[in-house]
């Protein structure tokens, strides 16, 4: 049942309360929250209704007495991030208070990190604050209550700190100050994260992790913001950064051991008006799998670019925009077509994973070596494959089609809406269209949608919902499904991503086209006339199969033209 119900049925809303409250398309809590914010209910009234409607019992944290020994055996993390306090212990359960009864999901990490069952109660979000302010805050072991009871050895640096000896370097250092640094950065790659947003505001210290390629505000503690120095701080550090340089942008690698496993992680530094922002890229090696197969493509999508990659010389472009896995494509083709028999050579910036069987060369612009400079000596070493990180520039451009052209196969990047896109781009950096024409055998766009949670998706009725004008509803045999949300998935609905692919051969129609300098509208078409299915149409099939949803497809693709196949 959901909220709203449960608070109409209690007589704390009417009915076109519930339906200003259903519009806003919000769920479980977020209900109780707007409720609340648009002044139908106070907060203790609601949540009550709630716990009494759900058969768990409602306290008044402010008159019920709190055992503080249980924060030594408490997860720190889930006290700020879920806004969960245990309150009692007895009977082998911990009785744990929340403001979000409808989240089943902390409390089953909460039982998993104890080894005790969880017996929840629910309280108001203030009164949960005020504990943890008065109890975890400044007036304790300030930052060391923070992130107590953490083991520092889940983190490990794999190389040396420098230390310069100033105030805020030995601040820095401090080890409540590592640990929470630390803490941030396990749950990031707990959470599977591939950035972390960490960002100066007026307000203070705002941290939001990017999961599945969207963004997730991370709760933090107000005290917290009086470290914000120290934190940064420590992370340029870790980096190798300048400390004392607050006016200039700074790039830096931490490398990590996290239980074991190696990670890499690019930090970039940039100042703003309120303080230093940091975004930290994960790379961690021992998740990470690079097998062609398993990226999502279909069935015969994987077959002809399976092939293409084979071919004994000629350009492969992969298309994309930044983080649409242009990167795991590539490395994935080159673990699949790697051997004793063929020599491959990368040239990229950064060397994001190290791959064994490959020779790979990290761009080093300051110093002369960039992608032109470092593909004519790659070519002096007898390589049959050739990546170029990127195609930035002519010189680039040019470089790779006379390696192309002296018979290697060349796989490379370029930032394009779509794979028509390839072709007239690399004209207008200056290369004759007929040498693109001839070198060019294929181009591969790309995105990634999040991937269904397989635990709580849910068919929906297609009489239903307004579906797209291009859907292919005579395609569909069985249900497509919809994300809803469980404890498995944090209420997200997706678990994962997988790629959406189009696939652009340059056929002798293409070539033609493309030597006249023809736009990209005209070779999308004239692709699409010859059987290219576009980047939503692959969307479609995904969403025929149930591997994601329509909103997923329409949100990644809602740039993408549509072209008709005649």
């Amino acid at each position: 049942m959901e909220a709203c119900v449960i608070l109409r049925d209690r007589g704390l809303l009417n009915d076109t309360q519930v339906d200003t409250i259903v519009q806003t398309g919000v769920k479980g809590n977020e209900q109780i929250a707007s409720a609340i914010s648009l002044g139908f209910v106070e907060e203790r009234q609601a949540l009550q209704a709630v716990a009494e409607a759900i058969g768990v019992d409602f306290v008044d944290l402010r008159e019920t007495e709190v055992d503080l020994g249980l924060l030594d055996e408490f997860p720190t993390r889930l006290i700020y991030r879920e806004s969960l306090f245990p309150v009692a212990a007895q009977n082998g359960h911990i009785t744990v208070a929340t403001s979000d009864p409808f989240n089943l999901y902390p409390l089953d990490e909460a039982s998993a990190a104890t080894g005790k069952a969880i017996l929840p109660v629910v309280a108001t979000q203030r009164d949960i604050d005020t504990l943890i302010k008065n109890h975890l805050g400044v007036g304790s072991e300030t930052i060391d209550s923070l992130v107590a009871a953490r083991q520092t050895d889940e983190v490990e640096l794999l190389e040396e700190l420098e230390i310069d000896g100033s105030e805020l370097s030995e601040m820095a250092q401090e080890a409540s100050v590592i640990r929470l640094v630390n803490e941030i950065l396990l749950e990031a790659i707990e959470s599977r994260t591939s950035d972390v947003h960490i960002e100066s505001q007026a307000s203070g210290i705002s941290i939001r992790y990017r999961i599945d390629g969207m963004l997730h505000p991370q709760p933090v503690p107000p005290e917290i913001n009086q470290f914000q120095a120290a934190i940064i701080s420590r992370l340029k550090i870790m980096a190798r950064l300048n400390i004392a340089e607050k006016r200039l942008p700074q790039d830096g690698r931490i490398k990590l051991k996290v239980r074991g496993r190696e990670v890499d992680i690019r930090v970039s530094v940039i100042p703003m008006i309120h303080g230093e922002g940091i975004v930290m890229r994960i790379l961690d090696k021992g998740a990470m799998v690079f097998d062609l197969q398993s990226l999502g493509m279909e069935a015969d999508t994987y077959a002809t670019f399976s092939e293409l990659i084979r071919i004994p010389h000629g350009i492969v472009l992969v298309c994309g925009p930044t983080g649409s896995g242009k990167t795991t494509t590539l490395y994935s083709s080159l673990m699949e077509i790697k051997g004793p028999d063929n020599k491959i050579i990368t040239t990229e910036d950064p060397v994001e994973y190290q791959l064994d069987g490959i020779n790979q060369i990290q761009v080093h612009s300051r110093i002369g070596l960039t992608f032109s400079a470092s593909l004519r000596s790659i070519l002096r070493h007898d390589p049959d494959i050739v990546l170029v990180g990127e195609i930035r520039d002519l010189e680039t451009a040019e470089n790779a089609i006379q390696a192309s052209l002296t018979g290697h196969m060349v796989f490379s990047t370029l930032h394009t809406n779509d794979s028509a896109g390839a072709y007239t781009r690399m004209t207008d950096m200056g290369v004759e269209p007929f040498l693109v024409a001839s070198t060019v055998e294929a181009v591969m766009s790309q995105r990634l949608v999040r991937r269904l949670c397989n635990t709580c998706k849910q068919p929906v009725n297609l009489d239903d919902i307004d579906l797209p004008h291009d859907f292919p509803r005579d395609q569909v045999d069985g249900d497509i499904f919809s994300a809803t949300g469980c404890r498995e998935c944090r209420n997200v609905g997706y678990s994962g991503r997988l790629g959406i692919y189009e696939l652009m051969l340059t056929t002798d129609e293409v070539r033609d086209l493309a030597t006249q300098n023809a736009s990209s509208w005209e070779l999308k078409k004239i692709a699409v006339r010859n059987g290219m299915k576009t980047l939503r149409d692959d969307g479609w099939r995904k969403v025929i199969a149930g591997k994601t949803s329509l909103d997923e497809v329409l949100r990644i693709t809602k740039g993408d033209q549509i072209v008709p196949a005649s």
